[in-house]
């Protein structure tokens, strides 16, 4: 059973159109990310899948209910931390969970989830005093509650420093494993390639592509950077025979760093090139291609939100 689906969902607000006929299948037990600009249709997609407004055509279900017959018994089943979250200024972070507990009819300990997400020693201070990460990581908790089957996540690191997005990934790939599905929506890149096991990219409210890192990269190029380190200078006479073997598009060097872009099969011919004039390669690593090329080849070179954003 698929946890999600969307079958040729359209969303339009008067003249414009948030969504066009978008068909999307998340499978059970997948961290899913949802990748695409400010304004792409990516909450949109959430409010739909949340019942939070209908859709101009098309269906959607979750864990196999329709979501808008059956909105209470995906509510019950899906954990949800949306981008316009709010918080009850006057009451605690420990009030909040236990809000959240008796809403799902759960017995979760209310100070163990508070600890999970790193604010257990503010459990007792009201909600008004916590800062934007906090905020986030209060809410996360509250999605937390009661194991869901399905956590939605909009924009989960937003105001989260580095060491916050990293136990936000932590806490995501502890969720899939023990069984739950996670979708989330993201415009920062590095976030989507760490914990992703597909990715979907949406522009422009609709759906340009499906697939894992993997697939994308095979789709768009295989191409990858070979990071060489050598015994002495690379001058350009050398750059000319490595930019002369049969795969490499570019080479350059800076002392004795090299940098060259070819296909995979082509590293031991620039390898042995090298040492045919003598210079001694004292190291090399390889650099697939990054999940930001990827998103500027699949979107004709337009970045997310104005630029690419990249966090730790």
């Amino acid at each position: 059973m698929a946890a999600i689906e969307l079958n040729s969902v359209t969303k339009q607000y008067g003249e414009v159109t948030a969504l066009h006929d978008v068909d999307l299948v998340v499978e059970e037990g997948e961290i899913f990310g949802f990748l695409g600009p400010n304004g792409a249709g990516k909450s949109t997609t959430i409010d739909i899948l949340l019942d939070f407004v209908r859709p101009t055509a098309g269906s959607a279900s979750v864990l196999g209910f329709d979501v808008q017959r059956d909105s209470l018994e995906v509510r019950e089943r899906v954990g949800v931390l949306p981008d316009a979250y709010h918080v009850y200024d006057r009451l605690t972070g420990r009030q909040h969970i236990e809000f959240a507990i008796r809403s799902k009819r759960s017995d979760d300990d209310p100070m163990a989830i508070l600890e999970r997400v790193g604010i257990g020693d503010a459990a007792d201070r009201k909600a008004g005093g916590y800062s934007k990460g906090m905020r986030q990581r209060l809410v996360l908790g509250m999605a937390l509650v009661g194991e869901p089957e399905l956590l939605i996540l909009d924009e989960p690191t937003t105001g989260l420093d580095p060491k916050g997005a990293r136990e936000m990934r932590e806490i995501i790939t502890e969720e899939r494993n023990r069984g739950a599905t996670v979708f989330f929506s993201s415009h920062i890149l590095e976030q989507v390639e760490v914990v992703c096991d597909r990715v979907g990219i949406l522009m422009g409210g609709e759906l340009v592509t499906v697939d894992t890192i993997d697939g994308l990269r095979t789709s768009v190029g295989t191409e990858q950077t070979l990071a060489i380190t050598t015994n002495q200078p690379v001058d350009e006479a050398a750059l000319d025979v490595i930019r002369a073997v049969d795969g490499v598009s570019q080479a350059t060097a800076s002392g004795t760093s090299v940098a060259v872009t070819l296909e995979p099969h082509s590293k031991a011919a620039v390898l042995n090139a090298l040492e045919a004039r003598d210079i001694g390669v004292e190291d090399f690593s390889t650099e697939e291609t990054s999940l930001e090329e990827l998103f500027m080849a699949y979107t004709d070179g337009r970045s997310i939100g104005g630029t690419t954003e990249v966090t730790a």
